[in-house]
């Protein structure tokens, strides 16, 4: 590895220091708010650590790896998602008995496994990212040893999670019997036969094992469990930084592939994304659990995501960034909610502690508002122009089946907002007060205010965030 491959991998390094600098200030001295400090320090110096790559880029840092803008940008958006998270993080732990500097270095590493997931070029380097990830969310989602939840939650979900793994395994083992390789290089050079058995399986296979990882139909059903039984900033980090490195991930693969001029691939994802709109929101109606509601929501926005992904042209991975970055944005500040109003007996997460917060908690009630109108893609917020850009990339590529079933799923979708923005504002008897947290710490309350802040810019002034995503994509897809 040469100097320049290093300083291109920096950010990865950083992350990885951090981790070790973690557990060795813990196994010595014990503080919570010092391991905070110190994660959001390597974080915050990660992130710096981008600019420095981005003048090397394109390069293939080794050969399991690829920096290039493409990677640099979902790199950054993960980072920055994380870095939110443990500022929630630390008043959510500071409620809770027992030892919360390990969960500081959990997220490290699923951080980690999240950029090598983003910034592989092989399937080894892919295999092993997911399972850093993975496995480090075996325990941040029972991290709360006190919650029966949260550890059903943790032990449902890596039984899933090993099953996944093995489809996911057995596929890469076909397309290893193809091309004779784990790199990616063959695939975006056009040297394998697409409609080969071996291969086509094995594809089939991967796409089973990174459903299961984005909750897409039928490979959901852990879902809703696991986004109830885990605490709310965990929560948090799954459906923003472990599903948006997944779908990262899958953009570029299968965009290498050309997944919309092979028949079976696309039918494949059709049916896929259609059962996820459909289903996602419909089952969303059925709860009365916040969690639970915004569980079944990210099944049915990652089945949106599909339609603009089938449509397989430039316009359709610039919809799909933003859209990524506006969920990224929505879904951090609603879990931000949950997070900031949980107390140390249990998540703020049944709909009956929302009932009337509005008249005791106007500000809050008025953020967890805004979150909903942008994921029920409302104007002026960053899901209207994100949903905005879906449909156009649908309707440009004429996926005219699935444009109209997007907007008939939205409509469902809106039912279930609404009735969450109802429960808010209704007046309650005294006797009906929410059971929530009476405070909201300092850092979660600037996190949420830049959130909203963020989600109210990319509504009303979207162009800078496309020129910068045009810039992305044009260097790696076009």
């Amino acid at each position: 590895m040469t100097i320049m491959d290093f300083r291109a991998l920096l950010p990865l390094i950083v992350i990885t220091a951090t981790a070790l600098l973690v557990m060795l200030v813990i196994a010595f001295y014990r503080s919570h708010a010092f391991a905070a400090l110190l994660t959001l320090a390597g974080i915050a110096l990660s992130f710096y650590t981008l600019t420095t790559a981005y003048g090397l880029v394109p390069r293939q840092a080794t050969t399991l790896l690829i920096v290039d803008r493409y990677s640099l940008f979902y790199t950054g958006l993960v980072l920055a998602a994380s870095f939110a998270i443990v500022l929630l993080s630390y008043g959510y732990l500071k409620k809770h008995k027992g030892n919360r500097e390990e969960f500081y270095l959990l997220l490290l590493m699923a951080v980690l496994g999240s950029a090598v997931v983003i910034a592989s070029n092989h399937f080894a380097s892919f295999f092993l990212g997911l399972e850093i990830l993975s496995v480090s969310l075996y325990a941040l989602i029972a991290y709360v040893k006190t919650s029966d939840r949260g550890t059903e939650a943790g032990i449902k979900y890596l039984v899933l999670a090993a099953v996944s793994s093995s489809f996911l395994l057995f596929g890469i083992a076909l397309i290893y019997a193809q091309l004779g390789t784990l790199s990616f290089n063959p695939i975006a050079l056009g040297r394998v036969d697409t409609r080969n058995l071996f291969y086509l399986i094995g594809t089939i296979l991967v796409i089973v094992g990174i459903g299961f990882k984005l909750a897409l139909v039928p490979f959901h059903m852990w879902t809703p469990d696991v986004y109830e039984g885990a605490p709310a900033p965990v929560t948090a980090f799954i459906a923003t930084v472990s599903k948006g490195a997944l779908f990262a991930f899958l953009l570029r693969y299968f965009s290498l592939a050309e997944v919309t001029s092979q028949s079976a691939l696309f039918i494949t994802f059709s049916l896929i994304a259609v059962t996820s709109m459909f289903f996602g929101n419909v089952l969303a109606l059925m709860q009365n659990n916040i969690k639970r509601i915004l569980g079944y929501s990210s099944i049915a926005h990652f089945g949106y995501l599909l339609v603009a992904f089938l449509a397989g042209k430039a316009y359709a991975f610039i919809a799909v960034t933003f859209y990524l970055v506006a969920y990224f944005v929505t879904m951090l500040g609603a879990f931000g909610i949950v997070t900031v109003l949980s107390d140390g007996e249990r998540d703020a997460d049944d709909l009956a502690d929302y009932q009337g917060m509005a008249w005791k908690r106007p500000l809050l009630s008025a953020v967890f508002t805004a979150m909903l109108l942008s994921l029920a893609g409302i104007p002026l917020t960053a899901g209207f122009i994100a949903k905005f850009y879906i449909m156009g990339a649908g309707v440009g590529s004429e996926l005219w089946t699935l444009v109209l079933i997007l907007a008939v799923t939205s409509a469902i979708g809106l039912f279930y907002y609404l009735r969450v923005i109802i429960t808010l504002y209704r007046r309650p008897a005294e006797e009906e007060a929410s059971a929530m947290a009476e405070r909201t710490t300092v850092a979660g309350g600037i996190v949420l205010a830049a959130l909203v802040a963020l989600l109210l810019w990319l509504g009303i002034y979207p162009s800078v965030l496309i020129d910068i995503i045009q810039a992305v994509i044009g260097s790696t897809f076009i």
